[in-house]
């Protein structure tokens, strides 16, 4: 069913025309110096959009879970031991994704609405004195729950350890929407997706190596095939890939980085802050909590808002398909039930945004919940209409 509503889910997201038209291509012959003139700037773009020099960066035809996948076969070995923290439902599946692999996981049991255990990371850390621990593990957006956890303290954690663990982050709902500085904050592997803030359908899972994650390469032997680097490198050096790449996601991520460091990348981020925190004004303004215990941890990318104890929180994204034709997100794991997420990441303006409140609200007075009808929309509107003008710019 086509809808020409804008969906407010935390991914896939809004795709421009723009985009959608420039994935849409016919075909060319991937082995041709054609293909090496859309490969080399893709690849070049998301460097600048991951805030690296260093870094090299892969993109397989996958999604974020192959990103994952990427990370972990090319940088350990069977039975390694990494540290990770369970605090969400996407953190919780790259540890299942590591233990499948044969993996030792040392497990921090967090809290579903908190960020990494920065402190806790820190002791067990430092009390690793053998240097057992191989690779650190942090969801930078648990998209489940909208909290942003701090990446540069846990790289800081790791540098007052003394630890020579790599750090590997998932930056798949965060990367090209918030700020995200892997030169910086020494991050080893990035993982990111084509289907949130790259404004792209889901197909590619785009990946950032350090030197040292790239010397680990050389090495490790988890058992690796289709999400080989070291093949998937070789490729690049002769101007192609190491199979048939999708030539369409690939022109359509091109375009994505120029059109994102066009905006430039402190305005997409400022679009995303500003655009959320009138989400965030709306939520306040119902009377609802986010499920991020406080304000520190609000993602920019996704809101996850808790309903009244006894409501399912589901019926809220149930009613809004069924009646409004308006995609939210459930509740996942732990908070299943317990809140729904409204995605604002991508291709979204504060106008979007309104529609997405008002729907929101619909619904809810529609299942009884005591919320006055326009409250949050008007809540909203007083925060964009205080933003300036020269703030109000968006992805074409």
């Amino acid at each position: 069913m086509y809808s020409q509503n804008p969906v407010f889910i935390p991914g896939p997201t809004n795709m421009p025309e723009i985009l959608r038209r420039a994935a849409d291509m016919p075909t060319v012959d991937h082995r041709s110096s054609v293909f090496g003139q859309i490969l080399r700037p893709a690849l070049a773009g998301v460097k600048k959009v991951m805030k690296t020099e260093s870094g090299e960066v892969f993109v397989f035809p996958s999604t974020g879970t192959g990103g994952w996948e990427t990370a972990i076969t090319n940088t350990l070995d069977p039975g390694s031991l990494v540290l990770a923290a369970r605090h969400g439902m996407f953190s919780h599946r790259w540890i299942d994704l590591c233990r499948r692999h044969g993996l030792e996981v040392e497990t921090v049991e967090g809290i579903w609405g908190a960020g990494v255990p920065v402190d806790r990371y820190e002791a067990i850390l430092t009390a690793d004195t053998a240097h057992r621990i191989k690779a650190v593990l942090v969801t930078h957006n648990e998209t489940a729950t909208g909290v942003r956890s701090d990446v540069a303290a846990v790289r800081r954690a790791l540098d007052a350890a003394r630890h020579p663990a790599m750090l590997l982050v998932d930056g798949v709902s965060s990367i090209a929407s918030m700020d995200f500085r892997m030169d910086d904050w020494g991050v080893d592997v990035a993982v990111c997706g084509s289907q949130k803030g790259f404004m792209l359908p889901p197909g590619l899972a785009i990946v950032a190596f350090s030197p040292k994650a790239m010397a680990a390469a050389m090495r490790a032997t988890l058992p690796r095939a289709f999400f080989d680097v070291r093949d998937m490198a070789k490729g690049y050096a002769a101007g192609g890939y190491p199979y048939t790449p999708p030539v369409g996601l690939l022109n359509g991520l091109k375009l994505a980085t120029e059109l994102l460091l066009s905006e430039g990348l402190e305005t997409v981020f400022a679009r995303h802050h500003r655009i959320a925190a009138g989400i965030r004004a709306a939520v306040a303004e119902w009377g609802l909590e986010l499920c991020a215990v406080s304000e520190d941890l609000y993602s920019d990318t996704v809101s996850a808002i808790r309903t009244p104890e006894g409501f399912n929180a589901t019926d809220i994204v149930t009613h809004a398909a069924r009646k409004y034709d308006v995609a939210f997100g459930v509740g996942l794991g732990e908070v299943a039930g317990k809140v729904f997420r409204i995605g604002h990441l991508g291709s979204l303006t504060d106008v979007m945004a309104l529609s997405g409140i008002a729907t929101a609200e619909m619904a809810m007075v529609d299942l009884g919940l005591d919320i006055k009808l326009g409250a949050g929309v008007a809540a909203a509107q007083d925060h964009y209409r205080a933003a300036s003008p020269a703030e109000i710019r968006v992805a074409a």
